[in-house]
């Protein structure tokens, strides 16, 4: 029987992101039902929303979805497609593994951590406003609703995969009420997992400490707008955008991400990384319960990634769909 998945090819480079990874899953022999939806740049050109509400509908009814990379037009008063979809689809919990992959050299060796960050509130409600011609004010919104879950996801999933710790990240030493609530409910949430050990960082600090001690640190559950960094800063440390995946969840449905741009003076020129969005699609391939199928194409990757075969981010020479083939080349039968 084959996974009904959504599709969004994404704008720019996405659509040769997406063909790359169908090349691999076609190959790994995998039973998957794409269904081409709509959003991003051509959808606001066609003069629609930059997320069709048919899409919505589309991604409800089959719970999970795979997004290429899309383009918020700038200057158009558009919103991101991305927080479109979180929030539509109350996608609560960002997911970002970071973890070393062979064959690509950083200084940060047998980095392993998995990053949990709300992706609904804090200053991504997006709620600003001129208070006159010459001050800006934006509202930072912080739940106890929307902490307590982004916390036990956390927990459930060091529980379920065997992480032995939890850290959460905030400013309370500054921001008393909005982060002194975040961090209480990170507390109450983690009285209910005696097995895992859990502490807390400020997020400057927390900063510092993943460039010095990132073997220290294994799960961290963190705010909207500390997420957002922090996540990008550990990606760097894995390699770079190019190599890192992402995947949004919620209680009824899952998307999952390249999380890089769409990269768009890169369109057409089968230039750009797939590993990030080869990677997402292996954590849906996990969602999915396709554990021997994941453990393959990963395999497949980290082959391709220790005989040299490599992007230009990562210092090689192939394309796109050469990197691809690669991949297929590795796969076992």
């Amino acid at each position: 029987m084959a996974h009904k998945v959504a599709l969004i090819r994404g704008d720019g480079t996405g659509p040769e992101l997406v063909a790359a990874v169908e090349k691999i899953f076609n190959t790994a022999n995998l039973n998957i039902d794409w269904i081409d939806v709509e959003a991003g740049l051509a959808c606001v050109e066609a003069g629609k929303p930059i997320v069709p509400d048919e899409t919505i509908a589309k991604i409800k009814e089959v719970g999970i979805g795979l997004k290429g990379p899309m383009t918020t037009p700038i200057g158009k008063g558009s919103v991101s497609p991305n927080v479109t979809l979180r929030k539509k689809l109350d996608l609560y919990a960002c997911v970002r593994p970071a973890k070393s992959l062979p064959g690509v050299e950083t200084p940060f060796k047998g980095l392993d951590l998995v990053i949990f960050r709300e992706n609904t509130e804090d200053l991504y409600a997006q709620i600003e406003y001129m208070v006159t011609p010459t001050v800006a004010q934006s509202l930072k919104i912080i739940s106890e609703f929307g902490s307590e879950r982004i916390c036990r996801a956390a927990f459930e999933y060091a529980r379920k995969n065997g992480r032995k710790q939890v850290v959460c990240v905030h400013k309370a030493n500054i921001m008393k009420v909005a982060d002194g609530l975040f961090l209480r409910t990170f507390k109450k949430v983690a009285a209910e997992y005696p097995e895992i050990e859990a502490w807390d960082n400020i997020v400057d600090n927390q900063c510092m400490q993943l460039v010095t001690r990132w073997n220290s640190y294994d799960v961290l559950v963190t705010e909207n707008l500390y997420g957002d960094i922090v996540s990008d800063l550990v990606a760097g440390m894995m390699g770079g955008l190019g190599v890192a995946p992402g995947a949004n969840y919620g209680t009824k449905c899952a998307v999952f991400e390249a999380v890089h741009g769409s990269a768009p003076k890169y369109a057409g020129l089968n230039k750009v990384n797939p590993t990030a969005l080869l990677l997402s699609a292996t954590m849906m391939l996990e969602h999915l319960g396709e554990l021997d199928a994941k453990k393959n194409i990963e395999g497949a990757l980290e082959a391709t990634l220790s005989e040299g075969t490599k992007t230009y981010d990562l210092g090689g020479s192939a394309t796109t769909s050469g990197f691809a083939d690669a991949v297929c080349a590795h796969l076992k039968g």
